[in-house]
Parts: C-alpha cells; sequence; structure tokens
C-alpha cells in the first residue's frame, strides 16, 4: 500500500517526546509491513528528518507552547477565537495556511492516509476528501484539557482548558465517525470511544526506539541516583503527576535518597533540595540505566505512558501509579503500584533499600518487546484492512 502520515511533527534521529517516539515506532512498523509510507508534516527549525528521503516538510515552525514567547501564544488564541478552533488546531492552521493539503495531494495519490492526531483534520478538515483515512488517538485530547481545566489555578487558563475542552469533543466525535478506522494507543481509550466504535477500532502496544535490555546479571556501572523521572514535564498532564511527586512524595522519602528527574521542565518549576534535575538527557535508556529504580508518577491524562514501555523493555525495577500502567493488563514481577503518597513513598523506599543490599531486581525484557512488537503489526494490520477493504 501507498500510504500517508501525516504528523504534526516529521520523526526525527533523536525524538524528544513520548509523542515523537510513538510516531517513530508506527512509522517503523508501517515500513516493517513493507508498505510504502511518507511523512508529511512540520518539522522544529534546526532539525531534520530520520528518513529525509521518505518525507515531506511542508514548513519548519516552532508549534510548541514552551518555546515561544507570550506575543506567539496571544497569536495562537486570537487565531483559535477567530476560526472557531482549538488553539492546539488553529496553530497548525496557521503554519500550514495554503500548503498543506496542497502538499498531500501533490505527493499522491495514496491508498490511505494515517492522521497522526486529530489536531491536523481539525485544522485541514479537507483531508479526509482525500483518501480513506485512519484516526491514530495519542490520548482522548478533550479528556486531557478537562484535566487540565480541573487543575488550573488561574481562572483564565481553567477558562481557556474549558473551552478547548468542548471544541475538542465535538471534533473528535466528530472524526471518529468520518475516520475508516481508529487506532487508540490504549484499550481504555478504545473503551473509552463507545461500543458504536467497537468494530472499526483497535489498541496498538507500543515499543520505544530503545533495544532489548542486556542480561539481568550484566552489572553495568554503578547507579549514580536512587530513583529517576523522566518524560517532558511541559506537558499538562505530566507535570501533574511531577507536581505530586515532588510536593506529596518526596516529603516522606529518608533523606539519604538520591532522585533526578530528567526532561525539559516548566522554567518557575520548585524542587526539594534531594531532587536533580539534569535536563534533556542525551540517551533516555543509559540515564534509566543510571538509577537504582524509576518512578512512574502519572496523575492524568490518557493514551500510554512511553515512560512505563521503556522501563518494562529495559527489564527496570518501578514504582507505578495506576495511570502509569493504563494499557496492560499485567504488571512485571519487578513492578510496584501504589496511587497514594504513603504507599508510593513506602514502596520506593523499600525498593531501594532491597537494591542497595544487593537484589538489583532487574529482569530480561526481550520476551516483551517481541510481544509488543508482534500484537503492534497484527493491530495496524487489522487497521489498514478496515480501512481499504
Amino acid at each position: 500500500m501507498r500510504l500517508a502520515f501525516l504528523t504534526s511533527l516529521i520523526p526525527v534521529a533523536r525524538p524528544d517526546t513520548g509523542f515523537e517516539i510513538a510516531n517513530a515506532a508506527i512509522l517503523s512498523a508501517l515500513r516493517e509491513a513493507v508498505h510504502d509510507v511518507t511523512a508529511i508534516g512540520f518539522l522544529r527549525p534546526g532539525d531534520a528528518p530520520a528518513e529525509p528521503d521518505q518525507a515531506v516538510v511542508v514548513a519548519e515552525a516552532d508549534i510548541e507552547n514552551v518555546v515561544v514567547s507570550r506575543a506567539q501564544k496571544l497569536r495562537w488564541l486570537a487565531a483559535a477565537i477567530r476560526l472557531r478552533l482549538p488553539v492546539a488546531c488553529a496553530k497548525l492552521r496557521l503554519a500550514g495556511a495554503g500548503r498543506f493539503v496542497e502538499t498531500v495531494r501533490a505527493q499522491g495519490p495514496f491508498d490511505a492516509l494515517v492522521l497522526n492526531s486529530v489536531m491536523l483534520p481539525g485544522a485541514f478538515p479537507e483531508l479526509l476528501r482525500i483518501a480513506p483515512c485512519i484516526l491514530v488517538e495519542h490520548n482522548i485530547e478533550h479528556v486531557s484539557a478537562c484535566q487540565n481545566a480541573e487543575h488550573a489555578e488561574n481562572p483564565v487558563l481553567r477558562r481557556l482548558y474549558g473551552r478547548e475542552a468542548r471544541l475538542l469533543e465535538r471534533l473528535e466525535r466528530r472524526l471518529w465517525d468520518e475516520a475508516r478506522f481508529v487506532w487508540t494507543l490504549a484499550e481504555e481509550d478504545r473503551a473509552a470511544l463507545g461500543p458504536a466504535y467497537r468494530e472499526k477500532s483497535c489498541a496498538l502496544p507500543l515499543v520505544s526506539g530503545s533495544p532489548a535490555a542486556a542480561p539481568p546479571d550484566d552489572l553495568g556501572e554503578a547507579p549514580a541516583f536512587d530513583i529517576g523521572l523522566i518524560g517532558t514535564w511541559t506537558w499538562g498532564p505530566n507535570l501533574i503527576g511531577l507536581e505530586w511527586f515532588l510536593r506529596e512524595v518526596c516529603p516522606l522519602l529518608p533523606d539519604d535518597i538520591r532522585i533526578a528527574v530528567a526532561g525539559r521542565v516548566p522554567p518557575a518549576l520548585r524542587t526539594p533540595l534531594a531532587v536533580t534535575l539534569v535536563g534533556r538527557v542525551p540517551s533516555a535508556e543509559h540515564f534509566l540505566r543510571s538509577c537504582r529504580l524509576i518512578a512512574l508518577s502519572s496523575r492524568a491524562g490518557t493514551g500510554v505512558q512511553l515512560k512505563t514501555i521503556e522501563a518494562m523493555q529495559l527489564g527496570l525495577p518501578a514504582v507505578a501509579t495506576a495511570l502509569s500502567c493504563r494499557g496492560f493488563t499485567e504488571l512485571p514481577a519487578n513492578f510496584t503500584r501504589a496511587d497514594t503518597a504513603e504507599d508510593f513513598a513506602r514502596a520506593l523506599t523499600e525498593r531501594v533499600a532491597a537494591i542497595r543490599a544487593g537484589d538489583r531486581q532487574r529482569i530480561d525484557g526481550a520476551a516483551f518487546m517481541a510481544s509488543q512488537r508482534s500484537a503492534l503489526a497484527d493491530g495496524l494490520a487489522r487497521g489498514l484492512a478496515s480501512a481499504i477493504g
């Protein structure tokens, strides 16, 4: 099949966020199934596509809130109000005005379009008329927007998130109807679509770009930290979980436990003295292996947690909230699930003590990776067959 993978961020050699890691995993699996797939979308200024001969860059643009000025955010908001669109769609409309749909048509014809999130078809509804479409729901976007509204302390932000949630829900429900098939990244999100969409949807198990874990008896380097957290903390639902960990869990931990947080954080984030912010790291795998234990502290959001998948692939021990484990019916033996701050802190303390005493609690993640890859290929094949016939 000849497919177009339409995405707000074209995969790059060094993916930075969970969204980008998921993009790369889906795109790679489609190509491994011997489909001819052209990625079409936007690129951050200065970045380069991981597969330049199979990518078409419509424009270089900063479309992430964390890297743009306040003036740019206000321009996006003004455009969203004028166009009656969610802000997330309006910023794409501005970046690709007069070019995006025309580029897709010029690169065709395609057997199907893979719409990588609701934002692009929300910005460019004409895409639905070019070829049969499959929608990828990384998250149930209106639910995430509702959660952001509930946690926003600023009343203006709360109203803006509420507006985003209402518009996104209307958009998502329309796209669920119009798309030939819907891929979600967690079975819980598929259930949230409702019974009317059960026959035209499936969940895609994902893998990250990390290789299979080293054998459990491979000692490697001495850990630099006791507990590690990694993520894109500038994304609202992720930040909610990090702030809960810093505010409610950290004060319950022993003073000698060393904690590291990797990934981009908001400039105003306050951290306890025991926490080291290491910023964006060159290798997520190297950082995770440098920690005795992984803390997975999600308290909001939908979709699947890529950092949970990475910990499982690498066979690393973890303490995780129920939301961090969404998408998984069974957990590895070296995972502990805990949802209150007291239970989370107790589990971290006990596991760190056992690891320091010599029980490294690392297992082989190769079987998990193989199972994920096989199920991902099956889910992609089912969606394509349903969409194209």
